[in-house]
């Protein structure tokens, strides 16, 4: 059985790979095969698209339609490519070495198409209780296309007894991980000669007082709470671009920077926001606005993903414990989007096949090994489910 199961989650890999769903591009062209493919099988699927029209999420649904099953989910978005050096084409899939290469064959079209073809398999297993597969979008970025489903469980769709999150954690069951909240901060001065400062107001200048108490706050995480399970074992704060100016002896009148909060579970990822806010309206943009009325210093709230806290004992921890022999928990300081599923009060943990350590890198693979534990993973699923 395995073996068959194997040919056909690679054939399906090679299907979604070939799909270039980078974040900034639809994924409806993958979502429709996907819906195609479920039709011909018997399988009826839910789709939710964003407001613009040009992603979707999926929802598919094996097996009765009763509350207490299990959520399968992943996403069907993946990382550009841009810039990388692949030893082949990213959007067409190879085989070597015992390995599977495109983008998104581990993080996490792998866990798609595993999904996906076991569904024969929960179909003939006549299941007591539904398994559910859900595709989403935009998790690279927002970790928002799960959301639409995530509110209607419990309501007009039956509500999930567990969430499986298959993230790629080497099978490993993951019970918590990180949030991240990424902002954009931009500060508008005004242009003057910069013999005259007193003329201007420079916006670099004020980015730059703005990244400094950034790292000033992280340092306070540093020997803040700690929680050894992580890796580092505190919240960090990092800013990723800056980018401002126009010449060497001009004020600048506008710089904006990247930057971005990782808590520990149950840390509020407005925190920092809010220290780093006091201290632009205390100190940054008095001091910018010294010469000249006028300038702003402005904050964006782009991302805001939750963590997921350790719940012992829960009945997702429980069922992934069980499946894959495990005798332990592990925590990741990577954000997924687990965590939007524990907030609407569904037990969720994170675990499916593959590396993170492979993903977002030029020649992404899977071990075909991964691949055919995670089969097995869903098969003893199966068994769960019609028991």
């Amino acid at each position: 059985m395995n073996d068959a199961i194997l040919a056909e989650a690679t054939g399906l890999l090679q299907r979604l790979v070939a799909f270039d769903t980078e974040s900034d591009k639809s994924n409806l062209a993958l979502i429709d095969f996907v819906e195609a493919w479920l039709g011909e099988r018997g399988v009826e699927t839910l789709r939710a698209p964003n407001k613009s029209g040009d992603k979707a999420a999926l929802l598919a649904t094996i097996g009765p339609k009763v509350d207490g099953g299990v959520l399968l989910s992943g996403h069907t978005d993946v990382v550009s490519v841009a810039g990388q050096k692949w030893s082949g084409d990213p959007f067409k899939l190879r085989a070597a070495g015992g390995r599977l290469y495109g983008r998104g064959a581990c993080d996490m079209k792998g866990f798609d198409a595993i999904a996906l073809a076991m569904i024969p398999h929960f179909q003939a297993a006549r299941l007591r209780r539904p398994a559910h597969i859900l595709l989403s979008y935009d998790e690279e970025t927002t970790c928002l296309g799960s959301l639409d489903f995530i509110q209607r469980f419990g309501k007009d769709l039956p509500r999930p007894g567990a969430v499986i999150v298959g993230e790629p954690t080497m099978m490993d069951v993951v019970d918590a991980h990180k949030s991240i909240a990424t902002f954009m901060t931009t500060a508008t001065g005004f242009e003057a000669h910069s013999s005259k400062p007193s003329l201007g107001a420079n916006a670099i200048e004020a980015a730059c007082e703005i990244v400094s108490e950034i790292y000033r706050l992280a340092r306070t995480y540093e020997v803040g709470e700690l929680n050894p399970r992580f890796d580092p074992p505190y919240s960090t704060l990092h800013v990723g671009t800056i980018n401002g100016g126009t010449a060497r002896n001009i004020l600048a009148r506008q710089c904006a920077f990247h930057w971005e909060f990782r808590g520990l579970p149950g840390a509020s990822t407005m925190e920092a926001y809010r220290r780093v806010e006091d201290y632009v309206e205390k100190v940054a943009l008095p001091r910018l606005t010294r010469y000249v009325k006028g300038p702003t210093i402005e904050t964006i709230v782009e991302v805001d993903i939750p963590g997921l806290l350790a719940k012992p004992g829960s009945p997702a921890e429980g069922l992934a414990l069980k499946l894959t022999g495990a005798g332990q928990t592990k925590a990741v300081p990577f954000a997924t989007e687990a965590g939007q599923f524990q907030n609407a009060g569904l037990p969720t943990i994170v675990c499916g096949p593959g590396s993170i350590d492979q993903a977002h890198k030029p020649d992404e693979f899977i071990e075909i090994a991964q691949v055919e534990a995670y089969i097995g993973f869903l098969g003893r699923l199966a068994e769960e489910l019609a028991n």
